[in-house]
């Protein structure tokens, strides 16, 4: 199969991610629509992200067959990509509740919170789970929303 595509394997597995990234930040943008306050944008976009994360049977595939080029597309060389992807599909959002400067340096702290408790999973906190997300986050939010 990889013969009849120009370029091989390489280029079937980079349109493959590129569509399975697609996807993830469509479903994300769903989950945020119509929400009326910056917590409940965090909330949502924390869980669905990393309920989607846990539920990806194609990145679980990859992180069980090859670990370490699939850790380094979630962090080192795969971090650019998905922060621009993240400030394209939700600055819209967070840009009803902050400066755009501000909503910025936010999805960015929360794309990455979001990967680092995905790769690391906390004992103490779910952000799977939307109360204890909602906990976890509520210092946080507070902290970006008083001046």
């Amino acid at each position: 199969m990889y013969r009849i595509f120009p370029g091989g394997k390489d280029v079937i597995f980079e349109a493959h991610r590129v569509y399975e990234l697609d996807q993830f930040f469509a479903v994300l943008r769903a989950s945020v629509e119509g929400v009326t306050t910056l917590e409940e944008l965090l909330v949502r976009a924390v869980t669905c992200a990393t309920n989607e994360l846990r539920n990806d049977k194609y990145l679980a595939v990859m992180l069980a067959s090859e670990p370490g080029g699939t850790l380094s597309e979630l962090t080192v060389e795969g971090v650019p990509r998905i922060m621009r992807a993240a400030s394209e599909s939700l600055a819209q959002y967070v840009d009803e509740f902050l400066p755009r400067s501000g909503s910025g340096a936010l999805i960015d702290v929360v794309s990455r919170l979001v990967i680092s408790y995905f790769l690391s999973p906390s004992d103490s906190v779910d952000l799977g789970d939307e109360a204890s997300a909602r906990a976890f986050l509520a210092p946080f939010v507070n902290s970006v929303l008083t001046p």
